[in-house]
């Protein structure tokens, strides 16, 4: 059955988070806290947050501890219950609403994340559907990063990439766009080139870790030869779409966390941790006095 609203958001969670050894021996990257929640939560409350009812985490091997995070845990809760402890029941019990779906699908080759986004086809069918790395944080004062993405794809009906200003020297860790501006926020887009040399890339404008896909995006997936990092990349099957029909690049109104790497986790536990109802004044307090040798 086909949806033309979005409704189905993908989280590629397979990657084995080797920048994060030893804390990622055992518990995967996306479980890793940022203040009081794992980083797919807050990916995921993103999502339902934008209108997403199915939530398909395409997971690989040790990673049984994110479908338990999204299970009931009768234990814990019973326990609470027990000890009259409501307000961390509640905590426990909403962390995807009763009317959210929840899909697991194994990718069993790590082949790129052009290759987890086809692993999906089976259950998002010929929707259109969002992709969401959790890697990416992205702090927004009013609407999600997703939220307004959906919104814009509910004007214009063709796929978005987020998109954010990238600083020359790191172009070539980014797949980066080209294309016309035609809003204050918008590109309809020429080509996307999956991280090219610093002095030959089309634009400072980078792709991060958030998509609304049309599902036209399997069919070519499927005959997408191995690219960067002898991977599948899904920038280069979206490169082959945009020859098909309309792309768009959307600049986001938000602060974007890379939280793949150590600095920017690091970044984002402080100011997550400022932003934080419970902590933020304390916080304040103790960073306004620590003495920096």
């Amino acid at each position: 059955m086909k949806n033309n609203k979005i409704k189905i958001a993908v989280f590629p969670v397979a990657g084995m988070g080797t920048r994060f050894l030893p804390a990622t021996k055992a518990n995967p990257k996306e479980m890793l806290p940022i203040v009081d929640k794992p980083l797919i939560q807050y990916a995921t409350e993103e999502a339902v947050d934008a209108g997403i009812e199915i939530l398909i985490f395409i997971t690989g091997r040790n990673k049984v501890s994110i479908p338990n995070h999204f299970d009931k845990a009768y234990e814990i809760e019973t326990e609470l219950e027990r000890r009259n402890k409501k307000a961390e029941l509640d905590l426990v019990q909403n962390i995807v609403p009763g009317n959210v779906k929840c899909i697991y699908i194994r990718q069993n080759q790590a082949l790129g994340l052009g290759h987890a986004v086809l692993c999906a086809k089976p259950a998002v069918g010929n929707n259109p559907f969002a992709v969401v790395l959790a890697d990416d944080m992205i702090l927004s004062k009013k609407r999600g990063c997703l939220k307004q993405m959906v919104d814009r794809y509910n004007e214009l009906g063709s796929s978005i990439l987020a998109v954010e200003k990238v600083q020359k020297e790191n172009l070539h860790k980014y797949g980066i766009i080209d294309g016309s501006k035609n809003s204050s926020s918008d590109w309809e887009l020429s080509n996307i080139v999956e991280k090219p040399d610093n002095n030959d890339a089309p634009s400072d404008m980078g792709v991060v870790g958030r998509y609304i896909l049309k599902p036209s995006i399997f069919d070519i997936l499927e005959t997408t030869s191995k690219g960067a990092g002898d991977e599948i990349q899904l920038t280069d099957a979206i490169a082959s779409q945009i020859k098909q029909e309309k792309v768009y690049a959307y600049e986001f109104e938000g602060k974007r966390f890379d939280c793949g790497n150590k600095f920017g986790f690091m970044k984002a536990t402080i100011e997550y941790g400022l932003n934080h109802e419970e902590i933020s004044l304390e916080l304040k307090e103790y960073i306004k006095n620590i003495k920096i040798d």
